[in-house]
């Protein structure tokens, strides 16, 4: 039996993104007038009215030469105030963005501009080497490069945001239907084969800011510092463009330093930041946290990968302020699932309540059969499936991987396994590909990851399934020690084996410096079953 969202639908109106968010800034001095960003490495201020200024210019300029609807402008950037300039740039113009991981080599960036048929590329002086040879090589013109920190002195050959912004062209009048109109193409992490583009419209991203509107109550007086990156979905919705629609103010960070994070929270008074799971342990664990003034803050919110609740009561502890998580994927614009900033009675380990205008399943993944949400208690654990407004078209040009992903109901089938409360509140166990089979039981690496994170000599932690000498898949966990810490993987595994059923117990342990994940904080699994044992 599927379940709903609690809360009542919220209004998605047929408009563009542009418009949605930013509309009311020409009519409103008040809010042209406030800061919309600063850029937390300089501190230097945008107002609401010099964004939407420059905005309209891109537009215009972008306009001028020929881009408008149909057309595909890649970016290449990591948090810069310029980068809210160009992603919605590009959208005003009618064109559709798609946004390029920053630790991409220029064989990642060469196959994600040819297979999203991009003709722009806008990128930082630092990134050209990868950029050019990735535009090089699907044949981009080279004008069509556009250097976002460009000038006389940077790069002084290549076309700058700088040039487009002063070329003087009014933004284009485009009529646009928000239901099929591509806004972004973000591209899936392709932790279970080939990324893919995934096609989301101006419909789609209005739906979820407007969906987890009524769930996270941001305003006007709030500051949100944005270290998660804008080129993924949860920086670029949740973060920017929830930020812009409450006319909040926003952060922002181009990489995360623990030093520089803290520094910005205590020198510009942030009062929310969005993370993922490894900041959090930094913020529990390291003692460099007392050493700056976090009393701004109001609230910690958590995505991209599980947060164990222990984890997360430490956070709360240490920075006296809320916490909470939420879940969601690239092809759901991203939010399903939010525990509202307004709610201590749900469980921090949940990830709280479907979020409005959302049908759910939990379907068993063997048999295929519903599973029924409980009078009471926790029902078993199976896929969870999601269907709503904000649920892409598909994937660009791969009908295939599509159908595989979205049924014929309009479920999108999630890969991840979770489970339902008689409450309503929605935990995620695992992922489906990711469930570790030993003698026949199922053993979730997140659970044992949630787990071995609450060790004090542990820094950082990730668990795959491996094969023994008889060929049976068994647990193995990589460590990351604390500094100065003293710890054996004999020590490691007693520990789990205390505090977990015997089939859970973790079987090999690696020390290692560091867990690799991608630049939302999802631990790269491919990446450790493919890495040399160490010595």
């Amino acid at each position: 039996m599927s379940f709903h969202s609690p809360f009542p639908d919220v209004e998605i109106p047929d408009t563009s993104l542009f418009d949605f968010l930013l509309g009311r800034v020409a009519t409103d001095e008040k809010l042209a007038a406030k800061i919309a960003l600063i850029d937390g490495s300089t501190g230097a201020e945008t107002t609401y009215g010099q964004l939407v200024g420059q905005i309209n210019a891109l537009a215009g300029a972008l306009a001028q030469r020929g881009f408008g609807v149909g057309d595909v402008a890649g970016i290449l950037c990591p948090n810069l105030p310029a980068f809210v300039t160009v992603f919605h740039g590009i959208l005003r113009s009618g064109g559709t963005a798609t946004t390029i991981n920053s630790l991409y080599t220029a064989g990642d960036i060469t196959s994600q501009l040819k297979d999203s048929k991009a003709g722009y590329l806008f990128t930082i002086s630092l990134f050209l080497p990868q950029a050019e040879e990735a535009a090089a090589a699907v044949g981009m013109a080279p004008e069509n490069i556009v250097v976002i920190d460009g000038s006389a002195e940077v790069a002084p050959e290549r076309t700058s945001l700088r040039e487009l912004l002063g070329a003087g062209a009014p933004a284009p009048k485009v009529t646009i239907d928000s239901a099929t109109h591509l806004a972004v193409l973000p591209y899936s992490s392709g932790t279970t084969g080939r990324a893919k583009g995934v096609m989301l419209t101006h419909r789609n991203l209005i739906a979820n800011v407007a969906q987890t509107g009524s769930l996270l109550t941001l305003s006007d007086e709030d500051r949100l510092l944005a270290v998660l990156p804008f080129f993924h979905i949860y920086g670029m919705s949740v973060l920017m463009n929830s930020s812009l629609w409450r006319g909040a103010t926003i952060i922002t960070m181009p990489r995360f330093d623990l030093a520089d994070f803290l520094r910005i929270i205590a020198e510009y008074h942030a009062t929310f930041v969005f993370i993922a799971p490894p900041v959090a342990v930094a913020l529990a664990k390291h003692p460099m946290v007392d050493d700056y003034d976090t009393s701004s803050l109001k609230m910690v919110f958590s995505g991209a990968a599980p947060l164990d609740a222990e984890l997360g009561r430490r956070v709360a502890d240490r920075l006296h302020c809320r916490v909470r998580q939420g879940y969601g994927m690239s092809e759901m614009s991203p939010v399903s699932h939010s525990i509202p900033d307004d709610r201590d009675d749900i469980p921090l380990g949940t990830v709280g309540l479907t979020v409005p205008n959302m049908e759910c399943k939990i379907v068993d993944p063997a048999s295929g059969v519903e599973i029924d949400v409980p009078a009471e208690g926790t029902s078993a654990p199976g896929e969870l499936w999601c269907k709503g407004p904000n649920v892409m078209l598909g994937y660009l040009e791969n009908p295939q991987a599509t159908a595989a992903t979205i049924d014929s109901d309009g479920f999108l089938h999630t890969g991840d396994i979770a489970t339902v409360s008689a409450e309503g509140f929605v935990s995620i166990v695992d992922r489906l590909k990711e469930l570790i089979k030993y003698k026949g039981y199922q053993v979730p690496p997140a659970e044992l990851e949630a787990l071995l994170l609450t060790h004090d000599a542990i820094a950082d932690a990730a668990v795959i399934g491996v094969n023994d000498a008889d060929g049976e898949e068994i647990p193995k966990a990589f460590i990351v020690r604390q500094p100065g810490a003293e710890l054996t993987a004999e020590e490691v595994m007693s520990f789990v084996a205390s505090k977990v059923a015997p089939y859970k117990k973790v079987r090999r342990v690696e020390f290692i410096g560091a867990i690799p994940k991608s630049a939302a904080g999802k631990i790269l699994r491919k990446d450790l079953r493919s890495a040399p044992a160490a010595s």
